[in-house]
């Protein structure tokens, strides 16, 4: 085999090399264009950046929507990238894994964004998913966000910055933002829990109701007043005092006396504080209540029928409810200055826990809501049914209407109501056959409901 010469070896060279340039650039592993993006966001400080996370409720996602709009004022340079909604299904998503060259995942999409309640009839635009590049202080940033559907829904965000410093800096800021911009706070708030077990936040509105339209004795709403909204009022002489002012409220009393409609007045009463509602099956959702209540405050939590979950331990089944023992440690746990108020109703006082009833610090006010008595009830009529009534009619529907519950008044002012408008008759001549109906026609289980008395019997106290 001859020799080559140098001009053949020369070409042969060339040749190898750029064979393997071209082997180098088929075989180069495949940029993400997200990575391309990022990289040139960090420049030289790509290789060692530093990043930190937050797992949120989905519940928070509006209040980081209005931080992060807030922050883009304060920022020198703002590009906000869509991403797949659904991104957070895939494993291994990271700012880090993206930046470093790591993912080779779905990329970027349209800005998507997804309408997120933010009050009565209020919503919020927040973007779905996405990565925000960002420059604070200066330096180069980058915040991703998107939700991941686990167990439980979860909001994810990440924070990526050249410095540890820097990705501090920024998050203590954020936090700052989302909680002095919660769309939580002073709102009324309902919890459920879905299908799965996945909890659920919607806000709600209260009927207005004033102080003369609660129909109690004056003395019983005074205290109510005094242990609710007094000390909210006075609470820098308390606090200065060394005197606590969380506290507990409790209302009992048979069904449809009232409580509620004296819940709905403590809130109206008390406007601007944030308040939990919770009732049914939302009251295991008493730790989720707490947190917000001692963040928002202040704040009340409301929790009806407590004795489905405040059952005295004593009884069957009483010893192995835990979320007795959250509520319990959730009222414990206020700090003395914290202005959480709870306000507890039962239809059956007697099958409470005593922990819960019998220590200050937990429940320190009990007033019963008891069925209206004569001049109550003709304080409900009139409240109910405004049109002008007969006195003497007024006065026989007073008197057959001993031991009714209050509900049982507004039922009756609504089938009046009706019937005066099918028989096209003024209410004051057909409101005596409304209680009839009610009285002798109704189901033994609508009269029970209405705590009405049995027929024959209505006008003699028992």
């Amino acid at each position: 085999m001859s020799e080559l010469s140098h001009e053949e070896a020369s070409a042969l060279v060339r040749a190898i090399v750029e064979l393997s340039q071209m082997a180098n650039r088929v075989l180069q592993p495949f940029r993400h264009p997200l990575t391309t993006r990022l990289q040139a966001h960090f420049g030289d400080a790509h290789d060692t950046v530093q990043n930190s996370s937050l797992t949120l409720p989905p519940i928070e996602r509006a209040n980081f929507q209005m931080a992060m709009d807030a922050l883009e004022v304060e920022s020198s340079s703002w590009e906000v990238i869509g991403l797949q909604s659904d991104i957070g299904n895939y494993s291994g998503i990271s700012l880090p894994g993206l930046i470093a060259g790591d993912w080779h995942g779905p990329g970027t999409a349209a800005c998507q964004y997804v309408s997120v309640d933010v009050g009565p009839g209020e919503t919020l635009r927040c973007l779905a998913a996405g990565i925000v590049m960002l420059r604070w202080h200066d330096q180069p940033l980058a915040v991703m966000s998107y939700v991941v559907q686990r167990h439980l829904p979860e909001l994810i965000i990440e924070v990526v910055a050249p410095t540890h410093l820097v990705v501090a800096d920024f998050f203590d800021r954020l936090r700052a933002l989302m909680d002095e911009r919660n769309v939580m706070r002073g709102k009324v708030m309902t919890f459920s829990f879905g299908r799965h077990g996945e909890f659920g936040m919607s806000f709600a509105t209260v009927d207005d109701v004033t102080r003369d339209q609660v129909i109690i004795p004056d003395a019983d709403l005074d205290a109510i007043e005094r242990h609710a909204v007094g000390i909210s009022d006075h609470r820098t002489e308390l606090t200065a005092a060394h005197q606590h002012i969380k506290r507990g409220l409790l209302l009992y009393g048979p069904p449809g006396s009232g409580k509620t409609h004296t819940v709905s007045y403590l809130i109206n009463r008390m406007r601007g504080r944030t308040t939990v509602i919770l009732s049914g099956a939302a009251v295991g959702a008493i730790g989720q209540a707490g947190t917000i209540a001692r963040s928002l405050q202040p704040a009340t939590i409301v929790i009806e029928d407590v004795d489905l979950i405040g059952l005295d331990r004593m009884l069957p089944g009483g010893d192995h409810n835990s979320i007795l023992f959250q509520l319990l440690n959730e009222m414990d746990g206020l700090a003395p200055d914290a202005d959480v108020l709870f306000v507890l109703t039962t239809n059956r006082v007697e099958m409470l826990e005593p922990a819960l009833t019998a220590r200050p610090g937990r429940v320190d006010q009990a007033i019963e809501i008891a069925a209206p008595d004569e001049d109550a009830r003709r304080r409900l009529l009139a409240l109910y049914l405004p049109a002008s009534i007969d006195p003497a009619v007024a006065g026989r529907v007073v008197a057959r209407t001993h031991g009714v519950a209050a509900a049982f008044i507004k039922e009756l002012a609504r089938r009046a109501t009706l019937r005066a408008i099918e028989t096209r008759r003024p209410l004051t001549d057909v409101v005596e056959a409304s209680l009839d109906e009610l009285l002798d026609q109704s189901a033994p289980v609508l009269r029970r409901s209405l705590s009405a008395a049995v027929p024959g019997h209505a006008d003699t106290p028992t």
